[in-house]
Protein backbone atom coordinates (compact mmCIF):
# COMPACT_ATOMS: atom_id res chain seq x y z
CA UNK A 1 0.00 0.00 0.00
CA UNK A 2 1.42 3.54 -1.48
CA UNK A 3 0.40 6.35 1.13
CA UNK A 4 0.71 9.39 -1.08
CA UNK A 5 1.44 12.75 -0.13
CA UNK A 6 -1.54 14.36 -1.17
CA UNK A 7 -3.13 13.00 1.96
CA UNK A 8 -5.69 15.62 3.12
CA UNK A 9 -6.58 15.72 6.78
CA UNK A 10 -9.79 17.66 8.27
CA UNK A 11 -8.27 18.41 11.37
CA UNK A 12 -5.75 20.87 9.48
CA UNK A 13 -6.85 24.60 10.78
CA UNK A 14 -4.96 26.27 8.35
CA UNK A 15 -2.08 26.81 6.06
CA UNK A 16 0.38 28.84 6.47
CA UNK A 17 2.20 30.25 3.06
CA UNK A 18 2.88 33.38 3.72
CA UNK A 19 5.21 32.50 6.77
CA UNK A 20 8.61 33.93 6.30
CA UNK A 21 11.79 30.97 6.63
CA UNK A 22 14.66 32.42 7.48
CA UNK A 23 17.82 30.96 7.42
CA UNK A 24 20.03 31.00 10.38
CA UNK A 25 22.92 29.53 9.39
CA UNK A 26 24.33 26.98 6.05
CA UNK A 27 27.05 24.12 6.63
CA UNK A 28 27.83 23.60 2.89
CA UNK A 29 27.75 19.30 2.81
CA UNK A 30 28.03 18.88 6.20
CA UNK A 31 24.51 16.87 7.54
CA UNK A 32 23.09 18.54 10.53
CA UNK A 33 20.52 16.50 12.58
CA UNK A 34 20.23 18.01 16.25
CA UNK A 35 19.32 21.23 16.65
CA UNK A 36 18.26 22.83 19.99
CA UNK A 37 17.94 26.33 21.50
CA UNK A 38 18.97 27.08 25.54
CA UNK A 39 16.60 29.04 27.28
CA UNK A 40 18.69 31.76 27.40
CA UNK A 41 19.13 31.69 23.50
CA UNK A 42 22.36 29.69 22.78
CA UNK A 43 21.76 27.44 19.41
CA UNK A 44 23.51 23.94 19.10
CA UNK A 45 23.54 21.74 16.37
CA UNK A 46 25.03 18.46 16.42
CA UNK A 47 25.99 16.80 12.80
CA UNK A 48 26.50 12.83 12.21
CA UNK A 49 29.43 11.28 11.67
CA UNK A 50 29.06 11.40 7.75
CA UNK A 51 31.68 12.45 5.37
CA UNK A 52 32.48 15.09 4.52
CA UNK A 53 33.03 15.65 8.04
CA UNK A 54 33.78 18.74 10.36
CA UNK A 55 32.79 18.69 13.96
CA UNK A 56 30.55 16.52 15.55
CA UNK A 57 28.93 19.21 17.79
CA UNK A 58 28.70 22.74 17.61
CA UNK A 59 27.06 26.47 19.14
CA UNK A 60 26.02 28.71 16.26
CA UNK A 61 27.42 32.20 17.00
CA UNK A 62 26.98 34.99 14.19
CA UNK A 63 25.72 32.34 11.76
CA UNK A 64 29.18 30.56 12.28
CA UNK A 65 29.78 27.29 13.55
CA UNK A 66 32.28 26.98 17.11
CA UNK A 67 32.69 23.57 17.90
CA UNK A 68 31.49 22.96 21.61
CA UNK A 69 32.48 22.61 24.37
CA UNK A 70 35.97 23.20 22.41
CA UNK A 71 37.74 21.54 19.50
CA UNK A 72 39.64 18.96 21.44
CA UNK A 73 35.97 16.99 22.92
CA UNK A 74 35.35 16.15 19.46
CA UNK A 75 36.86 13.33 18.82
CA UNK A 76 35.64 12.38 22.35
CA UNK A 77 32.03 12.00 20.00
CA UNK A 78 31.33 9.05 18.03
CA UNK A 79 28.08 10.19 15.97
CA UNK A 80 25.81 12.46 17.43
CA UNK A 81 22.10 11.92 16.74
CA UNK A 82 20.44 14.19 19.05
CA UNK A 83 20.21 17.14 21.10
CA UNK A 84 18.28 18.69 23.96
CA UNK A 85 18.62 21.69 26.33
CA UNK A 86 16.65 21.81 29.36
CA UNK A 87 14.83 24.20 32.11
CA UNK A 88 17.98 23.58 34.16
CA UNK A 89 20.24 24.87 32.05
CA UNK A 90 21.97 21.70 30.58
CA UNK A 91 22.32 20.67 27.16
CA UNK A 92 22.27 16.55 26.78
CA UNK A 93 23.96 14.72 24.08
CA UNK A 94 22.80 11.76 22.52
CA UNK A 95 25.84 10.01 21.00
CA UNK A 96 24.27 7.37 19.11
CA UNK A 97 25.91 5.08 16.77
CA UNK A 98 24.02 1.75 16.06
CA UNK A 99 24.98 -1.45 15.78
CA UNK A 100 23.66 -4.58 14.02
CA UNK A 101 24.29 -8.62 13.82
CA UNK A 102 27.83 -9.17 15.11
CA UNK A 103 28.21 -5.46 15.35
CA UNK A 104 28.08 -3.83 18.77
CA UNK A 105 26.82 -0.35 19.13
CA UNK A 106 28.36 2.69 20.34
CA UNK A 107 25.92 4.95 22.71
CA UNK A 108 26.26 7.57 25.32
CA UNK A 109 24.13 10.39 26.90
CA UNK A 110 26.37 13.65 27.66
CA UNK A 111 25.26 16.17 29.93
CA UNK A 112 26.71 19.40 29.43
CA UNK A 113 26.26 22.43 32.27
CA UNK A 114 26.03 25.23 30.12
CA UNK A 115 26.86 27.91 32.93
CA UNK A 116 30.26 26.44 32.84
CA UNK A 117 30.07 24.36 29.42
CA UNK A 118 31.73 21.39 31.31
CA UNK A 119 30.95 17.85 31.63
CA UNK A 120 28.37 17.09 34.96
CA UNK A 121 27.46 13.22 33.75
CA UNK A 122 27.92 10.67 31.13
CA UNK A 123 25.47 7.55 30.72
CA UNK A 124 26.55 4.74 29.04
CA UNK A 125 23.66 2.69 28.81
CA UNK A 126 25.20 -0.52 29.82
CA UNK A 127 22.33 -2.44 30.41
CA UNK A 128 21.08 -2.08 27.23
CA UNK A 129 21.21 -4.52 24.47
CA UNK A 130 23.75 -2.60 22.32
CA UNK A 131 23.88 -4.87 19.19
CA UNK A 132 20.12 -4.50 18.37
CA UNK A 133 19.53 -0.34 19.94
CA UNK A 134 19.35 2.02 17.72
CA UNK A 135 18.40 5.32 20.22
CA UNK A 136 17.14 7.82 18.35
CA UNK A 137 16.06 10.79 20.06
CA UNK A 138 15.85 11.93 23.77
CA UNK A 139 13.93 14.37 26.21
CA UNK A 140 14.79 14.25 29.89
CA UNK A 141 12.01 14.49 32.27
CA UNK A 142 13.42 15.91 35.94
CA UNK A 143 10.09 15.81 37.57
CA UNK A 144 10.33 12.00 37.76
CA UNK A 145 14.40 11.87 37.14
CA UNK A 146 14.49 10.26 34.22
CA UNK A 147 14.82 10.55 30.52
CA UNK A 148 12.89 8.74 27.82
CA UNK A 149 14.95 8.07 24.79
CA UNK A 150 13.30 6.44 21.16
CA UNK A 151 14.58 3.12 20.06
CA UNK A 152 13.58 1.89 16.50
CA UNK A 153 16.06 -0.35 16.52
CA UNK A 154 14.71 -1.96 19.93
CA UNK A 155 10.90 -0.92 19.15
CA UNK A 156 10.44 0.72 22.14
CA UNK A 157 10.84 3.43 24.68
CA UNK A 158 14.38 3.59 26.69
CA UNK A 159 13.57 4.90 30.36
CA UNK A 160 16.97 6.22 31.64
CA UNK A 161 16.88 6.49 35.31
CA UNK A 162 18.79 9.69 36.00
CA UNK A 163 20.32 8.64 39.24
CA UNK A 164 21.41 5.53 38.91
CA UNK A 165 21.91 5.61 35.45
CA UNK A 166 19.84 2.04 34.42
CA UNK A 167 17.57 1.71 31.73
CA UNK A 168 14.84 -0.09 30.84
CA UNK A 169 11.75 -0.58 28.03
CA UNK A 170 8.96 0.09 27.32
CA UNK A 171 5.88 -0.33 24.73
CA UNK A 172 8.34 -2.34 23.30
CA UNK A 173 7.20 -4.16 20.04
CA UNK A 174 4.03 -2.46 20.95
CA UNK A 175 1.29 -1.06 17.95
CA UNK A 176 2.26 2.42 18.70
CA UNK A 177 5.62 1.79 18.63
CA UNK A 178 6.04 -0.50 15.51
CA UNK A 179 6.02 0.88 11.90
CA UNK A 180 3.38 0.04 9.31
CA UNK A 181 5.48 -2.92 7.16
CA UNK A 182 3.01 -1.75 4.32
CA UNK A 183 3.53 2.14 4.96
CA UNK A 184 5.56 3.44 2.02
CA UNK A 185 7.34 6.77 2.04
CA UNK A 186 6.53 9.12 -0.81
CA UNK A 187 8.50 11.50 -0.72
CA UNK A 188 9.71 14.19 -4.00
CA UNK A 189 7.67 12.21 -6.52
CA UNK A 190 9.12 8.90 -5.91
CA UNK A 191 9.49 5.97 -3.00
CA UNK A 192 11.75 6.34 -0.57
CA UNK A 193 14.39 2.96 -1.39
CA UNK A 194 18.00 2.49 -0.46
CA UNK A 195 20.16 0.79 -3.21
CA UNK A 196 19.25 -2.63 -1.78
CA UNK A 197 15.65 -2.01 -3.18
CA UNK A 198 14.61 -2.21 0.64
CA UNK A 199 12.29 0.71 1.37
CA UNK A 200 13.13 3.04 4.13
CA UNK A 201 11.37 2.03 7.45
CA UNK A 202 11.68 3.25 11.13
CA UNK A 203 9.83 2.41 13.95
CA UNK A 204 9.66 4.83 16.64
CA UNK A 205 11.25 8.15 15.93
CA UNK A 206 10.04 11.48 16.69
CA UNK A 207 9.16 12.35 19.98
CA UNK A 208 7.82 15.28 22.03
CA UNK A 209 7.73 16.28 26.38
CA UNK A 210 5.27 18.69 27.58
CA UNK A 211 7.31 21.39 29.27
CA UNK A 212 4.95 20.86 32.32
CA UNK A 213 6.46 16.94 32.10
CA UNK A 214 2.87 16.18 32.12
CA UNK A 215 3.18 14.37 29.02
CA UNK A 216 5.36 12.00 26.67
CA UNK A 217 4.74 12.42 23.13
CA UNK A 218 6.12 9.74 20.12
CA UNK A 219 5.63 7.96 17.18
CA UNK A 220 6.86 5.76 14.35
CA UNK A 221 7.78 7.41 10.92
CA UNK A 222 6.18 4.58 9.03
CA UNK A 223 2.34 5.35 10.40
CA UNK A 224 0.33 8.53 10.60
CA UNK A 225 -0.66 8.61 14.00
CA UNK A 226 0.36 10.50 16.87
CA UNK A 227 0.08 8.64 20.34
CA UNK A 228 1.25 10.00 24.13
CA UNK A 229 1.34 8.81 27.58
CA UNK A 230 1.27 10.62 30.84
CA UNK A 231 5.09 10.41 32.29
CA UNK A 232 3.49 8.96 35.69
CA UNK A 233 3.09 5.88 33.64
CA UNK A 234 6.34 5.56 32.23
CA UNK A 235 7.89 6.59 35.43
CA UNK A 236 5.23 3.89 37.08
CA UNK A 237 6.27 1.04 34.54
CA UNK A 238 2.33 0.53 34.58
CA UNK A 239 1.81 1.10 30.28
CA UNK A 240 -0.51 -1.50 29.41
CA UNK A 241 -3.80 0.44 28.38
CA UNK A 242 -2.23 3.44 28.94
CA UNK A 243 -1.07 4.84 25.69
CA UNK A 244 -3.61 7.46 23.78
CA UNK A 245 -4.65 8.12 20.50
CA UNK A 246 -3.99 11.50 20.08
CA UNK A 247 -4.45 12.51 16.56
CA UNK A 248 -3.61 11.36 12.02
CA UNK A 249 -1.21 13.91 11.54
CA UNK A 250 0.50 12.30 8.73
CA UNK A 251 4.65 11.27 8.47
CA UNK A 252 6.73 12.83 10.50
CA UNK A 253 9.90 12.57 11.68
CA UNK A 254 10.99 15.32 14.90
CA UNK A 255 8.78 16.59 16.98
CA UNK A 256 8.89 19.08 20.06
CA UNK A 257 6.26 20.92 22.40
CA UNK A 258 5.88 24.58 23.92
CA UNK A 259 5.25 25.78 26.95
CA UNK A 260 1.37 26.88 25.32
CA UNK A 261 0.67 23.05 25.15
CA UNK A 262 1.59 22.62 21.28
CA UNK A 263 2.80 19.81 19.65
CA UNK A 264 5.41 20.76 16.56
CA UNK A 265 6.08 18.44 14.04
CA UNK A 266 7.60 17.79 10.17
CA UNK A 267 5.96 17.16 7.72
CA UNK A 268 8.14 15.51 5.28
CA UNK A 269 5.84 15.15 2.17
CA UNK A 270 4.47 18.58 2.44
CA UNK A 271 7.73 20.06 2.99
CA UNK A 272 5.90 22.03 5.93
CA UNK A 273 6.24 22.01 10.09
CA UNK A 274 2.71 21.38 11.64
CA UNK A 275 1.48 21.75 14.76
CA UNK A 276 -0.94 20.04 17.01
CA UNK A 277 -2.86 22.83 19.81
CA UNK A 278 -4.52 22.06 23.12
CA UNK A 279 -7.83 22.35 21.51
CA UNK A 280 -7.41 19.40 19.10
CA UNK A 281 -6.76 20.61 15.57
CA UNK A 282 -3.83 20.49 13.28
CA UNK A 283 -2.39 23.29 11.93
CA UNK A 284 0.25 24.04 9.09
CA UNK A 285 2.49 26.57 10.44
CA UNK A 286 4.64 27.10 7.39
CA UNK A 287 4.68 25.12 4.50
CA UNK A 288 8.07 25.75 1.88
CA UNK A 289 10.07 23.69 -0.36
CA UNK A 290 13.07 24.64 0.52
CA UNK A 291 12.11 22.12 4.11
CA UNK A 292 12.90 18.89 3.04
CA UNK A 293 12.91 16.15 5.86
CA UNK A 294 12.76 18.89 8.80
CA UNK A 295 14.55 16.76 11.53
CA UNK A 296 15.29 18.10 15.40
CA UNK A 297 13.59 21.56 16.09
CA UNK A 298 13.57 23.10 19.05
CA UNK A 299 11.54 26.70 20.54
CA UNK A 300 14.00 29.45 21.21
CA UNK A 301 12.91 32.11 23.53
CA UNK A 302 12.55 34.71 21.09
CA UNK A 303 9.40 33.02 19.60
CA UNK A 304 10.74 31.62 16.88
CA UNK A 305 10.71 27.96 16.16
CA UNK A 306 14.49 26.56 15.11
CA UNK A 307 15.19 23.39 12.92
CA UNK A 308 17.50 21.66 10.87
CA UNK A 309 16.53 20.03 7.46
CA UNK A 310 18.63 16.87 7.00
CA UNK A 311 17.19 16.40 3.06
CA UNK A 312 17.94 12.53 4.29
CA UNK A 313 15.75 11.11 1.07
CA UNK A 314 17.94 12.99 -1.34
CA UNK A 315 21.22 10.96 -0.05
CA UNK A 316 22.78 8.93 -2.59
CA UNK A 317 21.86 5.79 -1.36
CA UNK A 318 17.99 6.41 -1.99
CA UNK A 319 18.96 7.03 -5.92
CA UNK A 320 21.44 4.90 -6.94
CA UNK A 321 24.44 6.54 -5.98
CA UNK A 322 23.26 9.71 -7.49
CA UNK A 323 23.38 12.85 -5.13
CA UNK A 324 19.43 14.48 -5.03
CA UNK A 325 20.64 16.86 -2.56
CA UNK A 326 19.95 20.89 -2.39
CA UNK A 327 23.79 22.26 -0.91
CA UNK A 328 23.89 23.65 1.15
CA UNK A 329 22.72 21.93 4.63
CA UNK A 330 20.89 24.67 6.22
CA UNK A 331 19.08 25.23 10.26
CA UNK A 332 16.33 27.39 9.71
CA UNK A 333 14.09 29.24 12.34
CA UNK A 334 10.06 30.37 11.62
CA UNK A 335 8.34 33.00 13.61
CA UNK A 336 5.21 31.43 15.98
CA UNK A 337 1.75 33.12 15.51
CA UNK A 338 1.45 34.07 19.28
Amino acid sequence: MKIACLLLFAGIASIAQAQQLIEVASFGKNQPIGCKVSPSGRLFVGFPHHEPFLYALTEIKNGQRVPYPDAAYQSQFNNVQDLWTDEQNNLWVLDSAPGGGMIVGKFKLVQFELASNTVKRTYTFDDLDKTKSALNDVRVDHLHHLAYLSDPGLSAIVVLDLKSGKTRLALQDDPTTKADPAFKLYLDGEDVVDDKGNAFSSNVNGIALSTDNRYFYFRAINQTWLYRIKTTDLASGETAGKVEKVAETGVCHGMTADAKGNVFLSDSPDNAITYFSPDGKLHTLIKNPRISWPDSMGVGPDGYLYFSASQLNRLPKFHKGADKTDYPYRVYKVKLPW
